[in-house]
């Protein structure tokens, strides 16, 4: 086939441009390229054994080799930023003692700038930090990290341990140049009896060239409002960097399932980095936007993930298009209608305080569906069925009331409910929840419901709310396979929080409002 000259010419544009988007040569303006790490860390066979440093350097020495390889990787696809998990390097299930010879020296201090590559001979036991901004420097990359620290403390400090130190879970941030730009000390301990809090919590965030500011905490921070909320409500931050070391628990907080949630509730990216242990319930990773997700989760196969992907800086003033939405306002007045005798305004219907609608249809004596009881996420959840091809059920416990409209086209052989939780979780820590979750049944009796579900073949348009009493709703949709879709519409209107779906894209495991109503905890 001949080509003209023209014809070759567009060709060779496109192949060149293809090559430089797939090398990182070109970025969209106002967008960034971002990569996380979802690492299979090298543990130790037994953590509490006492070992020298050098034993504990050498198996640090073989994740950070790891560590390595993904920065050259992630920088020869144009990564700008790359954020590895909690525990990665050093491991877990330490006792205080076992654990020290794997610390770093860090100096918490703002007013100190220290470039640990080019300046090791500063502070002593640094070896980790000085590998980690190597890599930094010799890729021109920002990098996150996660590590074991300690700092001596006198004990004229009244929280200063009986052994003279304290120990924290930190992360470390380095810039391209392997400068320390920042180190945040994790404050909301998950059973870590190897590590201190500390004793105030750490406001911690970064500058960067191409996304601004960037927040950062860890893990289990994510479920409080010290220092996570606080943190992107004091400063306006609109990106966050998330080390973690999450076991899943489904239905409601798997890792991908929660990181999106946060992303969405709050409008910001989130670049999610989490271990790799699937026998211990340890996978799920991602880079989130509001709107959009590039996640790993698999618990199948073992050996670490590297996600890169180009994402929008997200600004001040930036909105999704999820709110508001006038054709949802109309379905949602009819379906609140259907709760009432006669067709009322949605503003009555949806008036703070108001007395939840009686448990009979507007048919007449017609019964609605049975309530039942069942453990969820080791809560005592008040459900009702899903039964039927469509439907508008509603569910309260205390003063908490749930709204589900549903409707499906092909009926499949499996138990869909509508829960409500309302009330303070005292399991694996203790917070107060508020809930609204249609979630899939683990089997066709009501006693299955809340169990661990991760397959689904039900389509279902619905839309849910709920009369929530906080703030702070983190909206969950997870479809079969533990992957996510994304919500139609979702938002405020008269007191109640909402989220509508027109046909998920595969089938529906979870479609929740997760609300934290910190004040309670």
């Amino acid at each position: 086939m001949a080509y003209t000259m023209v014809d070759l010419c567009w060709k060779l544009a496109v192949c060149l441009f293809c090559c430089q988007v797939v090398s990182g040569g070109v970025k969209k303006e106002g967008h960034y390229v971002a990569a996380v790490y979802e690492h299979e860390s090298i543990l130790t066979p037994n953590p509490t054994a006492l070992v020298d440093r050098q034993s504990a350097l050498e198996l640090m020495g073989r994740n950070l080799d790891i560590y390595e390889q993904q920065v050259v990787a992630a920088a020869r696809q144009g990564a700008q930023i790359i954020v590895f998990p909690e525990d990665g390097i050093h491991g877990f299930n330490f006792t205080r003692s076992s654990i020290y010879p794997y610390l770093d020296f860090v100096l918490h201090s703002h007013s100190v700038k220290w470039n640990p590559c080019r300046e090791p001979y500063l502070f002593n036991d640094t070896e980790v930090l000085q590998r980690l901004s190597c890599m930094a420097l010799k890729n021109k990359i920002f990098l996150v990290a996660n590590l074991g620290t300690k700092q001596p403390c006198e004990h004229t400090d009244p929280h200063c341990p009986s052994d003279g130190r304290y120990q924290f879970n930190t992360n470390v941030a380095f810039n391209d140049d392997g400068m320390l730009v920042a180190t945040y000390r994790k404050y909301n301990l998950y059973f870590e009896y190897a590590f201190d809090t500390p004793p105030e919590p750490d406001y911690t965030f970064f500058d960067t060239p191409f996304a601004g500011k960037f927040g950062m905490f860890t893990c289990f921070d994510i479920l409080f409002f010290e220092p996570a909320v606080n943190l992107i409500r004091q400063h306006n931050l609109k990106q966050v960097v998330y080390p973690t070391a999450w076991m899943n628990q489904l239905p409601l907080l798997s890792a991908v399932e929660f990181q999106q949630a946060f992303a969405t509730a709050f409008n910001i990216n989130i670049l999610a980095a989490n271990i790799h242990h699937p026998t211990l319930g340890m996978t799920g990773s991602g880079i989130y936007t509001p709107v959009k997700s590039f996640i790993y989760h698999n618990m199948e196969s073992y050996g670490g993930k590297l996600i890169v992907a180009e994402i929008p800086v997200i600004t001040t003033d930036y909105k999704n298009n999820l709110e508001s939405n006038e054709r949802f306002r109309e379905n949602l007045h009819h379906s609140c209608k259907t709760f009432t005798s006669t067709p009322i305004d949605d503003q009555v219907c949806f008036k703070e305080g108001q007395e939840a609608p009686g448990r009979v249809s507007e048919k007449g004596n017609e019964q609605l569906p049975p309530l039942f009881y069942a453990e969820m996420m080791y809560d005592n959840f008040t459900f009702v069925p899903v039964w039927g091809e469509k439907g508008e059920l509603q569910v309260c416990a205390n003063t908490l009331c749930c709204y589900l409209n549903y409707q499906r086209t092909v009926l499949t052989e499996e138990l869909y409910a509508l829960g409500v939780f309302d009330g303070l979780h005292t399991v694996h820590g203790t917070y107060y929840v508020q809930a609204c979750a249609l979630v899939k049944c683990g089997g066709l009796s009501f006693s299955t419901c809340g169990q661990e579900v991760t397959d689904a073949t039900a389509l279902i348009d619905f839309q849910l709310w709920g009369n929530m009493s906080t703030p702070y709703i983190f909206p969950l949709l997870l479809t079969s396979g533990i992957t996510l879709d994304f919500a139609d519409h979702m938002g405020w209107k008269n007191n109640h929080y909402f989220i509508s779906k027109n046909r998920t894209s595969s089938g529906l495991l979870t479609a929740a409002l997760y609300g934290r109503w910190y004040e309670k905890d």
